[in-house]
């Protein structure tokens, strides 16, 4: 009885996995820099000015995590 054993490469495939893995890391990096700076500018803005606009100070992690996650 004879028995055959296939193996593939994986060589293009792993080259594709790996270029899709570096772009998702990318995109999670550049979120979380839009993120960064969406907290940034809401934490510089005063108790008055952020009352006018209607946020709660306590509220602003939230609301950049939405802003940037979630649209």
């Amino acid at each position: 009885m004879a028995y055959t054993s296939t193996t593939t490469h994986g060589g293009i495939n792993l080259i594709a996995r790996v270029a899709e893995f570096a772009a998702k890391v990318k995109e999670a990096y550049a979120l979380r820099a839009m993120y960064n700076r969406t907290y940034s500018e809401l934490q510089g803005l005063t108790d008055r000015e952020l009352n006018d606009i209607g946020v709660r100070r306590c509220d602003i992690k939230d609301i950049a995590h939405d802003h940037v996650y979630c649209a």
